[in-house]
């Protein structure tokens, strides 16, 4: 902050003693139910109207509403829920890829779209841990698929 606007502020006559913070840009990503193009458009325009709203995107099959803006996630959550009647939350899904246990209780979910998996940060998953170096290393010396690892015959 300059000199020039440190002695603004000292002698600003508004009734505004702080500065308001400007939202950042952010992508928010919600997951709706939606069966027919009807609840497809009823979702999209509940937000499209919305203050800060730039980009808004649906893709029906994924249950999936992603919105872009300067806006606060919890509002757009609120708002979908209020103007469509639907049960709605933030986006619970993380690509398959990005979790060690995809297949592991609370993870893994039949409703998850193809290649995505419940984010789940669960304790009780945390102890099934990766396989080791050492332990890649003995369980490859005596695969089947490389006979020539094998020098103990």
């Amino acid at each position: 902050m300059g000199v020039l606007d440190h002695v603004s502020d000292l002698f600003d006559c508004s009734h505004s003693s702080k500065h308001k913070k400007r939202k950042q840009l952010q992508t928010v990503e919600i997951k709706v139910k939606m069966d027919c193009e009807g609840c497809e458009r009823k979702v999209k325009k509940s937000v499209e109207g919305m203050k800060g709203v730039t980009q808004v995107g649906v893709e029906r099959k994924a249950s999936k509403l992603t919105v872009v803006g300067y806006v606060d996630p919890k509002k757009v959550v609120a708002r979908v829920a209020h103007r469509t009647g639907k049960k709605v939350e933030l986006w619970p899904y993380v690509p398959y890829d990005v979790v060690a246990h995809p297949y592991a209780p609370g993870v893994y979910d039949k409703k998850a779209p193809a290649g995505y998996v419940r984010n789940a940060e669960d304790p009780q998953v945390s102890h099934l841990a990766r396989a080791s170096s050492t332990e890649v290393r003995y369980t490859t010396a005596f695969s089947d698929e490389n006979p020539a690892a094998c020098s103990v015959m």
